[in-house]
């Protein structure tokens, strides 16, 4: 017995390929949809993340910029005090420059030199005298330049020659002179020798 399809079986089949080509469209398009959905939530939990360490970050700058501030006012605070200390200091030592003054003079004053006035403004001191001859009046200076640890620099302002009267009858030439010397600290005094001890050293090994 011979069978005879009398349905339209292209048309059905074609029918069925596009349903199948609908149907795997839209299973693309769907799973295209969920690819895209987890992109977008993975992106957005990375900028939220990062979002968060920006936040954290910047508090942290603004706690340290406040640390930075405190250590910028105690420094301050710090060099002020070191700044009064030092003034202390100063006029502490200041108390005794007429005492290294004096003893200084008395120790390097040579035979027929005398000072007739003395005069201190701050760490300078003006020195007026009579020596017996200008011979004398270089000895002190080189005196005052080389052998005391307290004064410095010493110039001479005038040296003028002059007449004393040692009786009616007899006179003598001296040397009328003044001096400008410079006077240091006992801390200024301890620098210069330690800065003289180390300079022959750093010759040595150099």
């Amino acid at each position: 017995m011979i069978l005879i399809n009398l349905l339209p079986h292209r048309e059905a089949a074609r029918k069925r390929k596009r349903e199948a080509f609908y149907a795997t469209l839209g299973a693309a398009a769907l799973a295209g949809g969920v690819l895209s959905g987890i992109v977008f939530l993975w992106y957005e939990a990375q900028i939220s993340t990062q979002q968060n360490k920006n936040t954290v970050l910047t508090n942290e700058i603004k706690r340290l910029e406040g640390q930075i501030k405190d250590i910028a006012n105690l420094q301050t605070e710090i060099a002020a005090l070191r700044a009064r200390q030092q003034a202390v200091e100063d006029l502490q030592a200041d108390r005794n420059l007429p005492v290294h003054l004096l003893n200084e003079l008395a120790r390097q004053l040579p035979d027929g030199v005398y000072i007739t006035s003395m005069k201190q403004e701050n760490q300078t001191v003006a020195l007026q005298g009579v020596a017996q001859s200008n011979e004398r009046v270089s000895e002190l200076l080189r005196n005052l330049a080389n052998n005391s640890p307290f004064l410095t620099r010493p110039e001479l302002i005038e040296i003028v020659a002059a007449n004393v009267a040692l009786s009616p009858r007899e006179q003598r030439r001296v040397s009328n002179f003044t001096i400008r010397v410079g006077l240091m600290r006992a801390s200024e005094a301890a620098k210069a020798a330690a800065s003289a001890a180390s300079a022959p050293a750093a010759a040595v090994k150099g």
